[in-house]
């Protein structure tokens, strides 16, 4: 789709505002027509004494007259035009959000926050400019300048009026090309706004990685070059503008000259008044404002037209993931799961992540995935999430392709814990009842006692009311893991996916959790991913990924038995724990030795 079409679309659907806008807009023009020729009415009137007092007054009455009809007639069109700008620039905005949900998250791997927030904004205003003030600019410009060309042909005289308007047609010549350099450079400069942005965003976000590694000023250099880079485009930009006005100053000055020379000259041979003369005067004033509006519309035209073609960029990437044609209605979700001979390739990669992976998991069942990081348990449990396509036959719910399950039944019968426990900028209530319709503070309260975070929040000055900042960022690791699971435990769902999302509380707290997800998920299937076989030893089923492959599977008893990859972690984290148990008791002896301790001991 061109990006005429795909602006057309929006403008049709408020085709009544602009053409109400358009209609006021033309009246107003006419209006304006009319002030010169009242005034060269008066001139002459009054030079030649054909006019009294009272023919005065009544022209003074005309001017009134007009005078209200343009006060009315700009409020209309800045309401109808701007109004319309206004709502597509929403539309635009709502269609965009609504377009990126539905992306998958590839896409999101490969494309930066910052370029995406530019084009929410700066892009969506310069769309707004162009279809608001640019349109006026271009339409008054022209419809004026016809008008007064027109006017000034037939009230005063012809050869003076197309004298007067050569110099203008350099004008028009010289503006059709600085419409094609400015969008490009404009084009450049948005491209340079989105890396500072992007930019700015990490840095924010990172700040406590910044602060931890003293890298500000580091930091501070880097951003330095991409404010350079920014300003340089954003200069190329403006110093355009700034040699195509004044040139366009020029070209109009020439004009004035003209009609001072010409139109003085007719006008003491008297083929024109003096009061056609001033007349004349007042419309080559009023051609001013169309060629440097003219030169206003060009530059928002050019520039929306850029800003038209990165928004467009947007839409036109299709989601990966999506409800095909062979998706069928699915009432409820049991929670049986099967992956038949699973395998997996990640976009980019040339080998699999996940590699024949064959199992079959019973409803209620409480599965456990472990393995070395980057072995693929994420990926696992993200195709059963359907954020990844599987090929058909692979992954199985209930006994049906998680194909042909439509993607909202789907999600809305798994709840999720992921690795990086992402909190809203929003009060604990609202994060925790985030996949639920209705606020309902007992479920909430139930669903936090179950994650063992109820007392921390009670503890809070605002309790549940207290709003957690940007990602969480004023909650500890271990309270943002139980909220989170909090949030999942409030969907009550029938299957349950926690990804690492005990690894930062303490062994007494996740004990705790443990037994509460086994009291309320009796007959429901939940899956653990860990690290520590602490986390999973209770597990039904635990599953070693190894190479992307599922090498051992069994009960924790089972699998010890068989003394493979399992055993040799199980070992490996035994003696570590035995060694961190022994490092803490050597620290407290010597604790004890120290002199001010053994003063205190000998100290009556």
């Amino acid at each position: 789709m061109s990006q005429f079409l795909f602006i057309l679309q929006y403008v049709k659907k408020h085709r009544g505002q602009f053409l109400a806008g358009m209609v006021t807009l033309l009246v107003v023009d006419f209006a304006n027509l009319l002030i010169p020729q009242i005034t060269g009415t008066i001139t002459d009137g009054l030079t030649v004494h054909t006019m009294g007092m009272e023919d005065v007054l009544l022209q003074i009455v005309y001017l009134l007259a007009v005078g209200a009809v343009l006060a009315v007639g700009r409020f209309l069109w800045r309401y109808f035009l701007f109004g319309a700008s206004r709502s597509i620039e929403r539309e635009i905005r709502d269609g965009m959000f609504e377009h990126l949900e539905a992306m998958s998250v590839e896409y999101y791997n490969e494309h930066k926050t910052g370029d995406l927030m530019t084009r929410f904004t700066s892009d969506l205003n310069a769309v707004r400019m162009a279809l608001g003030p640019a349109v006026i600019s271009a339409f008054d410009a022209t419809v004026m300048a016809a008008m007064v060309i027109i006017q000034m042909m037939v009230y005063v005289d012809v050869k003076l009026t197309l004298l007067a308007v050569i110099p203008m047609l350099f004008i028009a010549a010289g503006e059709i090309y600085y419409g094609k350099v400015m969008k490009s450079r404009y084009m450049e400069r948005q491209e340079t706004v989105s890396d500072l942005t992007d930019f700015v965003q990490e840095s924010f976000s990172g700040v406590r990685v910044v602060k931890a590694f003293v890298q500000e000023k580091a930091q501070r250099r880097a951003f330095q070059k991409f404010n350079t880079a920014a300003r340089e485009k954003n200069l190329r930009v403006v110093n355009l503008q700034a040699v195509v006005m004044p040139l366009l100053d020029v070209v109009i000055g020439f004009s004035s000259l003209i009609t001072l020379l010409y139109g003085g000259y007719l006008a003491l041979l008297g083929e024109i008044t003096l009061g056609r003369f001033v007349a004349f005067n007042q419309y080559i004033i009023m051609l001013v404002w169309p060629m440097l509006a003219c030169g206003e519309a060009i530059t928002m035209f050019s520039q929306g037209q850029a800003s038209i073609k990165r928004i467009q960029e947007v839409f036109e990437e299709k989601p990966e993931i999506f409800d095909g044609e062979n998706v069928d209605e699915v009432e409820q979700i049991q929670g049986n799961i099967t992956f038949h001979h699973l395998t997996f390739i990640h976009r980019g990669h040339s080998e699999p992540t996940l590699k024949d992976i064959h199992l079959d998991v019973p409803a209620g069942t409480t599965l456990a995935i472990i393995g070395r990081t980057g072995n693929g348990k994420t990926t696992l449990v993200n195709l059963l999430l359907h954020l990844y396509n599987t090929k058909p036959g692979m992954l199985f719910l209930d006994g049906r392709d998680i194909n042909t399950i439509p993607l909202k039944t789907l999600r809305e019968n798994i709840a999720y814990v992921p690795q990086d426990n992402f909190m809203f900028s929003d009060t604990l209530k609202s994060n925790i009842a985030f996949g639920v319709e209705e606020e309902n503070m007992a479920e909430i309260t139930r669903a936090a006692q179950a994650a063992c975070i109820h007392e921390n929040i009670t503890a809070f000055p605002e309790g549940y009311e207290t709003i957690v900042g940007e990602r969480g960022v004023t909650l500890s690791g271990g309270q943002k893991q139980r909220s989170s699971i909090a949030r999942a435990l409030m969907k009550d769902a029938p299957i349950l996916i926690l990804d690492d999302a005990l690894s930062a509380v303490d062994t007494d707290t996740e004990e705790h959790i443990l037994k509460n997800l086994k009291e309320n998920r009796q007959g429901r299937t939940t899956i653990l991913i860990a690290h520590r076989i602490s986390t999973i030893q209770h597990a039904d089923m635990i599953v070693v990924l190894e190479d992307g492959e599922a090498k051992e599977r069994g009960t924790h008893e089972e699998l010890m038995a068989l003394h493979g990859i399992y055993w040799d972690m199980f070992e490996k984290q035994q003696l570590e724990a035995a060694v961190g148990e022994q490092q803490a008791a050597y620290e407290r002896e010597a604790a004890g030795k120290r002199p001010d301790a053994y003063e205190r001991e000998v100290s009556p």
